[in-house]
């Protein structure tokens, strides 16, 4: 679980770091015309621009988010082995820690990833949406029973 959170979190820090010293800020480079473009945006709110300037606020949730994370991932079913529900909440917990470290330390998200039909994104943000449609499927799913 260690190396999925470290290179989720690694991929989104670096992948931040490029687009932040390739762009100016609002600039789009268009990667697909109309389609995929990168565009450098600080996003001060949550999700969708949602509590915008609300810092201390987006800040505590996420610590209080990250904890509740991490107490599931220590009393999982099946202790430390790999399952899927395991993998989505290290998704999560992935791309809550590096969305958390942009606003700690900027108090804004990086966001860069411009489909044009969806808010700008990031990497971190994308590891909270697969794990969150990963872990809604298994808790859909429920235990298997024999």
């Amino acid at each position: 679980m260690i190396i999925i959170i470290s290179l989720i979190l690694v991929l989104d820090q670096l992948s931040k770091l490029i687009a932040c010293r390739s762009l100016y800020l609002n600039q789009s480079i268009p990667v697909i015309k109309n389609i995929f473009h990168i565009t450098l945006v600080h996003n001060r709110g949550a999700a969708f621009g949602l509590l915008r300037n609300q810092v201390p606020l987006l800040i505590c949730t996420t610590f209080f988010a990250i904890w509740l994370i991490y107490v599931n991932l220590r009393h999982s079913p099946g202790g430390k082995k790999f399952s899927l529900y395991r993998i989505s909440l290290g998704l999560v917990l992935a791309g809550a820690l590096g969305n958390l470290i942009d606003r700690i330390f900027y108090s804004y998200v990086i966001d860069f990833l411009d489909f044009r039909i969806w808010p700008v994104f990031n990497v971190a943000d994308s590891a909270i949406t697969v794990g969150a449609v990963l872990l809604g499927w298994t808790l859909l799913k429920g235990p298997k029973t024999k």
